[in-house]
């Protein structure tokens, strides 16, 4: 016998990690898409979500019987006492919000949602859509809840069972407290706020934590011209508990499908507020210029000595998604970097664990091929963007015989410089002494 019955509008990463995990739970959910496609797939269990535990967790609720999926939103939320939005809310070209999606949901299920029911936005929503949506409705019988979704893609499974809180927002304390008692098998503490405290709590969360993110790189540009070492200070730092060491690792720029549009959306919320938060703008302006200062130290690692020292100059990539663990492109610094150098000249071949079986997915001017070593072959230098940690593992020794030149410029000094210098192969990271006589290959006859 199931708890509740839950209605989940979108099988995106939020939705379908929100579906599964609820049935996880014991409630009933009914997930619903418009893609006949994909519905008929994960009716099947298949998940084209790389995402770890969800294809297991997907396949265990349908076995349960707790979890199905269905086309179209009438057609899970005629018996669900939580009807989940988790629809996406792109950013626009003016960075503000598409509501299209969302503001589509309530209007196909305004007559369909039953008596006393709770409509519960978990999409990453402006502030103030909650008491929208209300009026949208037109429903009193019907509350609107913000639930904001702290999901990293990669481990969302993880992050949803385990959670560092669970926000429930809502000027309705009865509605609020329906939603939270969903969440009664996990042990993690519960806020219940108002809904516009609820939808700003994500925001200034992950705005918080690309402000962090620039922070440390411009630490990491400081050690380069000083002489320190990014990962000391930036341990250190951590070990402060005030600060943590969470997002204190420098590398080529933030990005991903949240941090950028979250950022912008913020802006746009404190404008319309009359607060000006150049603190917050000044972070985004800082993850631009450290894409460009990437690029540039590429250039003066691999270029030749000319003024375009990138042009026709071979490279090979390792990773391109936004983090390890995804498959997902979206607003990625390494794509961003890839795309400057292919405006430079550069050849470029790519390999990332994610994309290995589907080369199709390419970025103009980029070949993206399914073995890491076909990368080397012939190279001027290899450039890590992605921290798979497969890419510590591969034979240093053999690349270094591949590459024309036996470089690597590590944005994310997520390898050892040791195994590389004994390889024969100079190691370039981020926030470090940048000394030749520390970094040089170790071994002889090697190729410059």
């Amino acid at each position: 016998m199931y708890r509740h019955s839950i209605a989940v509008i979108g099988t995106g990463y939020v939705g379908l990690t929100a579906g599964a995990c609820l049935a996880s739970l014991g409630h009933r959910v009914v997930c619903a898409d418009l893609d006949p496609v994909k519905v008929e797939q994960l009716s099947r269990g298949h998940v084209r979500i790389l995402e770890d535990g969800l294809p297991e967790l997907v396949r265990e609720g349908i076995d349960t019987g707790l979890l199905s999926f269905v086309e179209g939103a009438a057609a899970a939320v005629r018996d669900a006492e939580t009807v989940f939005v988790c629809v996406g809310t792109p950013m626009t070209p003016g960075g503000e919000l598409d509501m299209t999606a969302v503001d589509a949901v309530a209007d196909e299920v305004r007559d369909l949602l039953p008596r006393d029911s709770v409509l519960v936005t978990k999409s990453t929503v402006p502030v103030g859509t909650a008491a929208r949506l209300t009026a949208r409705l037109g429903r009193p019988d019907v509350s609107v809840v913000s639930n904001p979704e702290f999901l990293r893609e990669g481990t969302s499974v993880r992050d949803f069972l385990n959670p560092d809180r669970v926000v429930v927002g809502s000027d309705d304390r009865e509605a609020a407290e329906q939603v939270a008692a969903l969440y009664a098998g996990l042990d993690a503490p519960m806020m219940i706020t108002d809904a516009a405290s609820a939808e700003l709590i994500k925001y200034a969360a992950n705005c918080f934590l690309a402000i962090k993110l620039s922070y440390v790189n411009v630490i990491a540009e400081l050690c380069e011209r000083v002489g320190a070492d990014v990962g000391q200070v930036a341990t250190a730092m951590g070990k402060d508990h005030r600060i943590g060491s969470a997002f204190l690792r420098p590398g080529p720029g933030w990005g991903g499908s949240c941090l950028p549009k979250d950022t912008r959306a913020m802006l746009k919320v404190a404008a319309a507020a009359g607060v000006d938060f150049e603190l917050l703008n000044a972070a985004i302006d800082v993850n631009l210029r450290q894409r460009d200062r990437i690029t540039a130290k590429i250039a003066d690692v691999c270029g030749t000595a000319t003024d375009r020292p990138l042009d026709g100059v071979r490279l090979g990539v390792l990773g391109l998604t936004f983090k390890a663990g995804t498959d997902d492109l979206r607003d990625s610094p390494a794509v961003a970097v890839v795309e400057e150098l292919v405006g430079l000249g550069a050849e470029l071949v790519a390999y990332d664990p994610a994309l290995s079986d589907r080369p199709a997915t390419t970025i103009p001017g980029v070949t993206v091929v399914d073995d890491p070593y076909l990368v080397a072959k012939g190279a001027a230098g290899l450039v890590l963007f992605t921290e798979w940690p497969e890419f510590r593992t591969l034979d240093w020794e053999t690349l270094a015989v591949l590459l024309d030149r036996p470089v690597v410029v590590d944005t994310r000094n997520h390898l050892d410089p040791r195994e590389l210098r004994r390889a024969g192969i100079a190691w370039h990271g981020v926030g470090v002494p940048s000394s030749p006589a520390a970094l040089a290959p170790v071994r002889s006859g090697i190729r410059h």
